[in-house]
C-alpha cells in the first residue's frame, strides 16, 4: 500500500483509508463481528488510517469502542481519527464546539478508543455560535498536552479555514468528494496554499457507485439513502446510467467500477486520501487495490465524458445542506 503525506505537519496515510460511520448508523443495521473483520482486514492490506467520530455512536461511543476494539492489537501501526461538534436532541442533531465541549469529547474518545492520544482531532460541522479561534485554540492546548497530534475540519469554507489555521495549523480537511461530488474542488487552492491535506468522505457516493444501488425506499428503513436526492425518481434512473458506463470502461481495464473511482480521487492530488466505508471484508479487499490502478490521460478524459460536473441529485436535502464560509 502507497502512503501520503497530508498538511505540514507530519501526517503520513495509506494512500485508501477507512471510514467506519457505516458500522452503526446511517445504513440500517450493524453486525460488530462483521464490521471488526473488516477493520482487520483492511489493516491486513496495509491501510494505516482509520475514521471514526462521536456522532457515529450516537454520543455513547459505540462506534469509537468498536474501532478501539477492531485495533486493539495494532494501535502503534495505525492513524486514528475522531470528531466533535454535535449534540444529540430527541429530534436530530446540533452543534456545540464550546471548549469545555470539545475537551469532554476529547477525553471520552481517548476512553471510548482505549488509547492514550488521537493522532486526528476534527471539528466536525463549522458551529456558528463559537468563534473558530477558540475551537483551533482549544484543539492547540489538547495538542500541547499529548493527547492529540493533528488538528483537521470538516465541511468548513476557506475563511474558516484560514482563521483556524492561523491559530493551530490544520493538517487536514474532510469533506464529501467523489465522481458524483465535485464542489469542494473549489477549496483545493486554499488547501494548497496552505499546506493542508484532504481527506475525501463518501469516495463511492454512499454505495451508488458500486453498482449496487437500488431505487429509495428498498433500504431497511433506517438508511438514509431512502431520503437521498440521489436515489430518487429521475434523478436515480440517471446515476445508474451514469454508473453503467463507468462500470464498462473499469471493466475494459480489468478492475472494478468501485476501484476505477477511488483511483479517480487519488489522481486529483497527492494531497488526496479516500476513506471507504464497507462491512465487507471482501469489499475492503477490493477497495485496497484501487491503490495499485494507474489511470491514463484517456482514462480521465472518458470519466470526464460521463460525469463532467458530478452526479446527478443534490448530496444532502435541503435543510442538511453544510454552508462552507
Amino acid at each position: 500500500m502507497q502512503h501520503r503525506t497530508l498538511g505540514a505537519q507530519g501526517l503520513t496515510v495509506s494512500a485508501i483509508g477507512y471510514g467506519s460511520m457505516g458500522l452503526t448508523m446511517a445504513y440500517g443495521p450493524g453486525d460488530e463481528d462483521a464490521g471488526i473483520a473488516a477493520i482487520r482486514r483492511a489493516h491486513d492490506l496495509g491501510v494505516t488510517f482509520f475514521d471514526t467520530a462521536e456522532l457515529y455512536g450516537w454520543g455513547a461511543g459505540s462506534n469509537e469502542i468498536l474501532v478501539g476494539k477492531a485495533v486493539k492489537d495494532f494501535r502503534d501501526e495505525v492513524v486514528l481519527a475522531t470528531k466533535f461538534g454535535f449534540t444529540f436532541e430527541e429530534r436530530g442533531f446540533g452543534l456545540d464546539s464550546r471548549p469545555d465541549n470539545i475537551r469532554k469529547v476529547a477525553d471520552n474518545s481517548l476512553r471510548y478508543l482505549g488509547v492514550d492520544h488521537i493522532d486526528v482531532l476534527y471539528q466536525h460541522r463549522v458551529d456558528p455560535a463559537v468563534p473558530i479561534e477558540d475551537v483551533a485554540g482549544t484543539v492547540k492546548e489538547l495538542i500541547d498536552a499529548g493527547k492529540v497530534k493533528y488538528f483537521g475540519l470538516s465541511e468548513a469554507g476557506p475563511q474558516t479555514i484560514r482563521r483556524a489555521h492561523a491559530v493551530q495549523p490544520v493538517s487536514v480537511l474532510q469533506t464529501e468528494y467523489s465522481l458524483f461530488e465535485r464542489d469542494v474542488e473549489q477549496l483545493f487552492p486554499t488547501l494548497e496554499e496552505l499546506g493542508i491535506g484532504f481527506v475525501a468522505y463518501s469516495p463511492l457516493g454512499r454505495g451508488f457507485i458500486t453498482g449496487a444501488a437500488k431505487p429509495a425506499g428498498q433500504y431497511d428503513a433506517s438508511d438514509m439513502r431512502n431520503t437521498d436526492p440521489r436515489w430518487q425518481p429521475g434523478a436515480f434512473e440517471k446515476n445508474v446510467e451514469a454508473v453503467a458506463l463507468l462500470t464498462q470502461l473499469a471493466a475494459a481495464k480489468g478492475i472494478t467500477v468501485s476501484q476505477l473511482a477511488l483511483a479517480w480521487l487519488l489522481a486529483q492530488g497527492e494531497h488526496v486520501v479516500p476513506i471507504p466505508g464497507t462491512r465487507s471484508a471482501a469489499r475492503v479487499e477490493e477497495n485496497a487495490h484501487a491503490a495499485d490502478v494507474t489511470l491514463t490521460e484517456a482514462d480521465l478524459a472518458a470519466i470526464r465524458e460521463i460525469l463532467p460536473t458530478g452526479g446527478f441529485g443534490a448530496r444532502y436535502t435541503e435543510e442538511n445542506v453544510p454552508h462552507w464560509i
